[in-house]
């Protein structure tokens, strides 16, 4: 090997250890990097994250942003809850100091309607005491939902049977269904799922009294439970009027009111909350149903939380 080829071996050799000091020390603070971004990140994850626990000196400028990012979103994160705390405070009030005014209205309007009065001014007592009843039930159901969307109320569901909480349902509409002769069958069961016993109550009920609602008179609502793998299903049917398909899938917006239904009493909000809470517990609601020949919502419950 001559002179100038033991020279180029060395050269070469040198350039060989000079790339892998290089290679190693690039990966060393690549290391370091990603180390300290996932100490932020569980920091702020965990929710303990200060942007004085890094010594900007060491970061680089890709740390840099996402401390001070984090650090940002700490402090949106602070105001979210003193705004929630707020709203909690504001719902708290409307509750309050609308409960006495309606029930006092709703008094007095009983009272009225008790006296001698002429002919003439029974129906103007009639219309108020059915206002007051419903400015009551909106009134109440917009606190639930605000409740509910603030997270003042925590759904806490657990494996409980269905059978108990139905009866709760069915003898709460008992005497609106008997008020039109309307007939409710619910097949008796022994299913259960997890569930919170009270909201979700209050979802069944606001299904059942919307049956009982655009139900005529005479009609017939069946209640039937059937289990899945993953699921319960509680199907509520009724011989009412029945939805249009193109409505379907409105008929679970807050406040939506199907122009053929107009004259029909209702505020819509009751299978907005529905869907609310029955999704808050993984569940959810469908809808099946035609024009004239009855509806069918099924509601399903996971088996496990």
């Amino acid at each position: 090997m001559t002179k100038l080829e033991i020279v180029l071996s060395a050269i070469s050799f040198l350039a060989i250890i000079l790339c892998t000091i290089i290679i190693v020390n690039q990966r060393r603070k690549t290391k370091e990097i990603l180390e300290h971004m996932d100490a932020m990140l569980t920091a702020a994850i965990d929710g303990s994250f200060s942007e004085t626990m890094f010594d900007e000196s060491l970061l680089s400028a890709v740390e840099t942003k996402l401390a001070h990012y984090l650090s940002a979103s700490a402090v949106s994160a602070q105001n979210l809850r003193e705004e929630k705390e707020k709203i909690k405070e504001l719902i708290a009030d409307i509750s309050h100091q609308t409960k006495t005014p309606i029930t006092n209205i709703l008094l007095y309007a009983q009272l009225l309607s008790e006296q001698a009065l002429p002919e003439a001014s029974k129906p103007c007592v009639a219309a108020l005491n059915a206002q007051a009843e419903k400015l009551s039930f909106l009134i109440g159901a917009l606190v639930k939902t605000s409740r509910l969307e603030a997270g003042v109320f925590q759904l806490q569901p657990r494996l409980s049977n269905i059978q108990p909480m139905l009866n709760t349902v069915l003898d709460q509409i008992a005497h609106k269904a008997a008020t039109k002769e309307i007939t409710i069958d619910c097949v008796e069961t022994d299913a259960s799922a997890c569930f919170d016993v009270k909201w979700t109550g209050e979802a069944i009920y606001n299904v059942l009294d919307n049956a009982v609602k655009y139900t005529p008179g005479g009609g017939r609502i069946q209640i039937a439970t059937t289990i899945y793998p993953l699921f319960c299903r509680i199907n509520v049917t009724d011989t009412g009027i029945g939805i249009a398909e193109e409505e379907q899938a409105k008929i679970f917006r807050r406040f939506y009111r199907s122009p053929s239904v107009s004259e029909t009493e209702g505020v819509g909000i009751g299978l907005y909350l529905a869907r609310q809470i029955v999704s808050g517990q993984g569940g959810y609601i469908k809808v099946s149903s035609k024009r004239n020949k009855g509806t069918c919502f099924s509601v399903f419950l996971p088996l496990q939380a």
